[in-house]
């Protein structure tokens, strides 16, 4: 930030967010940082992403699968396999006939095209649980319109969509 400046780059947003200090407004800086500042955020940045890091996985949430439709799958993969140095595979029609690729944590993206004329295009994320009927359960019981109920993949596991407030989100038991 510059002197007396109250507006932060999106650049020191994100790296206030990624410290947990979002909610930190920062007014009237008087001078700019100094060398051993910048180092000393530096080290409280890399603990906090190492603290991150250690989180226990049985508290969290984790993507299974994401999937994208869209109207040009060639397109897509390029510019995914482009971007993150990756090759989509051939069509698996065990999944519509994605094209997928592993991503860094083990999980799968898959891009495909619609499977009918009105299907949305959708960025389509599918969390893993431990039991799809209860996770399906819940979210009915919530409100939630099960759109797929519980569908057995072969050689993949089983997936259910549910919609809430217009948003289209993937269950998937391995």
């Amino acid at each position: 930030m510059k002197p007396g400046n109250n507006n932060i780059s999106r650049r020191e947003a994100v790296k206030l967010a990624s410290t947990g200090l979002a909610g930190v407004v920062i007014a009237g800086c008087s001078s700019e940082p100094t060398p051993e500042s910048v180092v000393e955020n530096e080290t409280n940045e890399n603990a906090a992403l190492a603290e991150a890091k250690t989180i226990d996985v049985g508290n969290t949430m984790r993507v299974h699968y994401l999937e994208i439709v869209t109207e040009d799958v060639s397109k897509a993969c390029d510019i995914y396999g482009g971007i993150h140095g990756v090759s989509f595979g051939e069509p698996d029609m065990s999944l519509g006939g994605a094209r997928t690729a592993k991503m860094s944590d083990g999980s799968m993206i898959g891009v495909r095209a619609r499977m009918h004329d009105q299907e949305n295009l959708v960025t389509r994320a599918y969390l893993l649980v431990d039991d799809i009927a209860a996770a399906v359960a819940e979210a009915e019981k919530a409100g939630a319109l099960i759109a797929l109920p519980p569908m057995e993949i072969p050689g993949h596991g089983t997936c259910a969509i549910y919609i809430e407030g217009g948003i289209e989100a993937g269950l998937w038991q391995v």
